[in-house]
């Protein structure tokens, strides 16, 4: 796999990461080095792995990144769950970031499967 640009998990992986950086925007400066950061990086670690994982040179060991890409998709859902309670956002801002993430984290799991087959 060469081409991860072209995949459409990564793409969609791409748009997260900057609806994410779009809803992140509005929370509280002295969240900069929390919260908002490690929500930031969790989404950019799903694009950095796919990338990553394409470029591993076999199929087994682009699946072994995708995991981590799945890993990253709980800790960005953790993550809005901590907004949410602590009110950093509205369950109505955080509920496109899940969608979304859902999303991709079901095409993930299809790529696996295609891969591991």
């Amino acid at each position: 796999m060469n081409r991860y640009e072209d995949l459409r998990v990564y793409q969609k992986a791409l748009d997260l990461v900057a609806a994410v950086y779009r809803v992140t925007a509005s929370w509280p400066a002295d969240e900069r080095f929390g919260l908002t950061s490690q929500a930031r990086r969790a989404a950019t670690s799903i694009v950095l792995n796919i990338a990553e994982g394409a470029g591993a040179g076999s199929d087994p060991e682009f699946v072994r990144f995708l995991r981590f890409c799945l890993r990253s998709k709980y800790e960005l859902m953790a993550a809005f769950d901590i907004a949410v309670r602590i009110s950093l956002t509205s369950e109505e801002n955080a509920a496109p970031i899940r969608a979304a993430a859902e999303e991709v984290a079901s095409m993930l799991v299809g790529l696996m499967r295609s891969l591991e087959s």
